[in-house]
């Protein structure tokens, strides 16, 4: 290749990127915070590497944490034009080094692989007669996994467990490593192994047989490290066996995301990096190109050390809203998530992100009441799914009995149908909802397809989809995502919304350290970060049901400048008033023209089911809506964020007064009567005026 080619892989690239690709021999190691483009920069470092002669691309070893990571740097590197360079999650390629090996270093087949531990865990169990139900099989999975990449034996774990009080499932260190050792009896039984046994396995293999290991030395010269903060001890010792005396790595990560030290991982390889490599270069990406101003001012509040400066344009202000409990918070953030899709936000570029996925339940009977798409993510993988599995086998039968007759998406419809498939979406949330968004996602990539390829058939949408498959690039689906923070990591969205921004949730109740607690503060900062344009965080004062005894997340106090006052706690002269009006809000209401139970917070705050008409005057409501429009174009933020239409329309239909009368309406508060009140009740009293 050309030195040309070399010189147009770095035009695009920024001082402190161009710097990370220009080097590309030798250790480094690439502080990127969030959005900063650190992909663009270590696939620039790999293809000006092979360009440049530095290095073969079949000896380089690119590896991510994630399939999906690991697809898209493939796909970079093929838009730079390079083939050939090994992009695969650890475990990926330490199981294809595994079987390769085994034979010669082993003997016989190597051993399956379990797909989930709970099985044997369940097995072991029984074994010791202990009787644990499905949290307490996740949790002591969870332990067994943190076990493993700590590089301990039961014996080694007891003592370590004894040390740290560690347990599992109210199991103690002793019956913990107890059911460790039989987990293992049944999994040697069995001839199966986990995914910790890969890498475990692989880097024994490694040890123990010069000849593998020099083999392996002599394929792989050069390695790239993604997402370098979240490695564990076990990951690390497989990583100094693949290099041995080499130091050609280039390790990339942010220390403000690491947020998974309950796995075992640890930013300190990330951090004593520098010193471990005499010579390495370090390169700090600071420039955030994913997120505006307004986000990223917020994003570095947060964190209280941050430092990324924002490249976009200026968008609108981060939005901080209370809710008197757990549903009215849903209700209310299904809500301002229909205004966005009215406003012209696609489905798929907005999501919900919570801190724990048993708030999930209530934001999806919400957005179903709404009558918002969505969907769930964080469980097994797109092409994993059994019904996508299934779909799959539906649609390659179907490829010799394509003839033409039909347009590509309808015969994908017609196959899908055998599948379970329905035009339409489901009323129910969960598994069922689940499913037919996977399958929803398969029809809409066939019009896709259809749109962008003119002639195309099953054969090609099943080549684009095996394709897809053996990248884990999974197709878009067409809804608002709902997912936990840690499940975020690593994407991004147009709008996010951040729910549950209180004490015990953010930070959790367990975070009972400072390390912990700081973790949960690094947590927060990742949700925000993924952001692009818009940011809605909100809190609720009470779990559904309850007293109000919540109070907002002390990570938000140093925003006060950007989120008002509730940031910081909610003013004392408010909270009896506060208190006053969230029992009302709890108290049954019924709706004032037909006297029928009122459910929702949207119908609750208007004092009026939807099934009967509205009470205001239209022309109130429509100027209303027209100052609303004005004031949230000259403050640069969407109308929602001003008043919602529940709220506008409670006030149309209500008619307060004075200012003590609008700000018992439930969504003005005290904040909104300073900045609108005076407004809001100019409107009201020309509109009497006019009418009397």
């Amino acid at each position: 290749m050309s030195t040309s080619d070399a010189d147009r892989i770095l035009q695009s690239l920024d001082p402190e990127q161009l710097e990370v690709a220009t080097s590309p021999l030798g250790p480094m190691v690439v502080l990127a915070g969030a959005g900063t483009g650190k992909t663009r920069a270590v696939t620039s470092r790999i293809a000006y590497g092979v360009m440049s002669g530095a290095y073969s691309p079949r000896q380089v070893l690119a590896v991510t944490f994630t399939a999906r990571a690991a697809g898209e740097m493939r796909t970079r590197l093929r838009g730079l034009g390079v083939q050939g360079v090994q992009a695969r999650t650890f475990h990926a390629a330490a199981l294809r080094q595994l079987q390769f090996f085994w034979p010669q270093a082993v003997g016989g087949a190597p051993p399956n692989v379990l797909s989930h531990k709970v099985q044997a865990v369940v097995e072991a169990a029984g074994r010791l007669r202990l009787g644990l139900d499905r949290t307490a099989l996740r949790d002591v999975a969870a332990e067994i996994e943190w076990a493993k990449v700590s590089m301990l034996t039961p014996q080694t774990y007891l003592e370590r467990a004894r040390a740290e009080g560690r347990g599992a499932a109210d199991l103690d260190a002793t019956a913990m490593s107890r059911l460790m050792e039989v987990y293992h009896e049944v999994c040697g039984e069995r001839h199966v192994i986990d995914f910790e046994d890969v890498l475990l396995l692989t880097a024994g293999i490694l040890a123990e047989h010069p000849q593998v290991a020099a083999q392996v030395r002599e394929q792989y010269r050069h390695f790239v490290v993604d997402e370098y903060q979240d490695v564990n001890p076990l990951q690390q010792h497989l990583l100094d066996l693949w290099l041995g005396e080499r130091h050609d790595v280039c390790v990339v990560g942010d220390p403000a995301q690491s947020i998974y030290s309950f796995t075992g991982a640890s930013a300190d390889h990330l951090l004593a990096f520098a010193t471990r490599y005499s010579g390495a270069r370090t390169v700090r990406l600071v420039r955030n190109y994913r997120s505006t101003p307004q986000v990223i001012h917020l994003a570095n509040l947060v964190l209280g050390a941050g430092s990324l400066v924002a490249q976009r344009p200026a968008g609108p202000a981060p939005v901080l809203q209370s809710y008197p409990d757990d549903e009215a918070e849903a209700e209310g953030v299904a809500e301002v998530a229909r205004d966005a899709l009215a406003q012209g936000v696609s489905a798929s570029e907005i999501a919900i992100l919570f801190r724990t996925n048993s708030q999930s339940q209530a934001l999806e009977t919400a957005l179903a009441r709404a009558g918002v798409p969505y969907l769930v993510r964080g469980g097994e993988r797109f092409f994993s799914r059994a019904e996508v599995r299934n779909a799959l086998v539906l649609l390659r039968g179907a490829v010799r009995s394509d003839d033409g007759s039909k347009p590509l998406g309808e015969l994908t419809r017609d196959v899908l149908a055998g599948a379970g498939y329905a035009p339409e979406a489901p009323g129910q949330g969960g598994a069922v909802r689940e499913r037919w968004e996977s399958l929803q996602a398969l029809a809409v990539l066939a019009d896709d397809l259809a749109a962008s390829t003119p002639g195309a058939r099953m054969v090609d949408l099943v080549t684009e989809l095996e394709r897809r498959a053996q990248d884990q690039h999974a197709p878009t689906v067409e809804g608002i995502t709902l997912a936990s923070l840690h499940a975020a990591k690593g994407l991004e969205w147009d709008a996010v919304f951040l729910v549950g921004c209180s004490e015990g949730l953010l930070p959790i109740t367990l975070a009972d350290t400072p390390e912990r607690v700081e973790e949960e503060r690094r947590l927060l900062y990742v949700g925000v970060t993924r952001a692009r344009h818009r940011l809605h965080l909100s809190w609720a004062q009470s779990r559904s049901g309850g007293r109000s005894s919540r109070t907002v997340s002390r990570f938000l106090a140093p925003a006060v400048d950007v989120l008002g006052p509730a940031a910081g706690g909610r003013p004392a002269r408010a909270r009896a008033g506060g208190r006053r009006r969230q029992a009302a809000a709890k108290a049954p209401r019924t709706c004032r023209t037909c006297g029928t139970l009122l459910s929702t917070a949207a119908e609750r705050k208007v004092g009026r089911c939807t099934a009967c008409p509205p009470t205001y005057d239209p022309e109130v409501f429509e100027a209303l809506r027209e100052w609303r429009r004005r004031t949230a174009q000259g403050a640069g933020v969407p109308a929602y964020v001003v008043f919602t239409d529940a709220t506008l329309t409670a006030i149309a239909e209500t008619g307060p007064a004075d200012q003590a009368a609008l700000q018992r309406i439930s969504g003005v508060g005290e904040r909104k009567l300073d900045l609108y009140g005076e407004d809001v009740l100019a409107i009201l009293q020309r509109s009497t005026a006019g009418g009397a």
